[in-house]
Parts: C-alpha cells; sequence; structure tokens
C-alpha cells in the first residue's frame, strides 16, 4: 500500500461514537475502510467547528487549484465522499436534483474526494455528475481539519449561507427530507435575516419532526 493510501486508511479507521456538530446529529451510519476494505462506519470527532469557509484549495476536475471561497456569495453545499463509499454513491443523485433544482436560488453543490484523482475522474464522468468536484488525498483530509473536524466518517456535509458563515453540517448519508429542512431554513437566512443560530435550532426541529426512518441494511 502506497503512504497517501495508508495516511486515507490510517485517518478514517476509527471506532462508532457519536457524533454532534452544532447541534445536528449524523444520520444513519457514515463510513469508513477497515485494514482491508471500505466498509466499515465511523464518526466525525470535533475540537472547534469553523464558523466561517475556511481558505484551502484543492485541484479541480481540470487540475486547476479552487476553494469554496472561489464560488462567491453563494449558498454552499459541501458535500465530502469517496468513490468506495456506497452511501456517498447514493447520494449522488440527491445531490444532482439540489443543484437542479436549486441551483437558481443561489445554493451551489460542491463535491470533496477524498480519494485518489484517477478513480474520481472515471467515476465521475461514470455517473455524469455536473457539479464542481475539487480532489485530493492528504489535502483533503486537510480541508476536513481546516472545517475543525479532526476525524469523519463519509458522507459528510457542510452547509454554508451566502456570506461565507458555516450554518450546519450533516453526518453520514443524506435524503430528501433532510435535504429539504436544510435548503428552506437556509432560504431564510436572507430572506428573512435568521442568525445562523437561530437557523441551526430551526434545522434541529425540522430534523426531529421527519419521519423515523428505518435503520440502512447490509
Amino acid at each position: 500500500m502506497n503512504k497517501p493510501a495508508a495516511l486515507i486508511l490510517a485517518a478514517f479507521a476509527i471506532a462508532l461514537g457519536a457524533g454532534v456538530f452544532y447541534g445536528l446529529t449524523q444520520s444513519d451510519d457514515p463510513v469508513s475502510p477497515t485494514a482491508t476494505t471500505p466498509q466499515a462506519a465511523a464518526p466525525a470527532a470535533t475540537s472547534t467547528l469553523a464558523t466561517t469557509i475556511p481558505d484551502f484549495k484543492l485541484a479541480d476536475r481540470n487540475g486547476e487549484m479552487k476553494g469554496l471561497r472561489d464560488f462567491g456569495d453563494k449558498a454552499l453545499i459541501v458535500n465530502f465522499w469517496a468513490t468506495w463509499c456506497a452511501p456517498c454513491r447514493r447520494e449522488i443523485p440527491l445531490l444532482e436534483k439540489l443543484q437542479a433544482e436549486h441551483g437558481d436560488e443561489g445554493f451551489q453543490v460542491v463535491g470533496i474526494a477524498i480519494d485518489f484523482r484517477d478513480k474520481v475522474l472515471a467515476y465521475a464522468d461514470e455517473m455524469q455528475i455536473s457539479y464542481p468536484l475539487l480532489i485530493g488525498e492528504q489535502e483533503a483530509l486537510d480541508a476536513v481539519a481546516a472545517f475543525g473536524v479532526d476525524m469523519v466518517g463519509l458522507p459528510f456535509t457542510v452547509f454554508t449561507d451566502r456570506q461565507g458563515r458555516v450554518v450546519a453540517t450533516h453526518m453520514g448519508e443524506l435524503h430528501a427530507d433532510q435535504a429539504e429542512v436544510f435548503v428552506a431554513v437556509l432560504r431564510r437566512i436572507d430572506a428573512d435575516g435568521l442568525t445562523p443560530e437561530d437557523a441551526r435550532r430551526e434545522i434541529f426541529a425540522g430534523l426531529a419532526a421527519l419521519p423515523p426512518r428505518d435503520a440502512p441494511k447490509g
């Protein structure tokens, strides 16, 4: 195993536990590789979550270095994922739908792949991913750390407002009803002047009111 792969495996090989981020709990089980196959589950551990979008740059699909701040005054849905992560793959159609339905409102989905570049490019072409991708191995792990997250299971999604403030995070697979709660509340930050703190409380209440979801199988 080469050094970058070993670094990624070591970073994700952590035990199950409770993850809470700005008052939002994880959904289903995030994924982390075992010593041989990337299919175990793990949450994230946090120190102090960033309040604004951190300043880092990763290579995009064309090899150009780009950061989240380069997307301007967009409300970002930043999705950390990997090609070997089953729930990450399941999320892609939903992320495409979110971009198609809410892009004109000022929302922007950005995928950050913690994976090998050749695998990401091949999979993105196969799945016809249309939203922007940033790609890295250790560099992408450093991007997670820049958000104030020490360890993370995948998928992991960060939601920001149009002012570049980190509003909420979501650990585990994102589902359509949950996504609409996030989008609806983020929309109100601009429309109604909702503060990030109030937005987090409303998101928490909205997620708590959703019907119980069956545990993932397999």
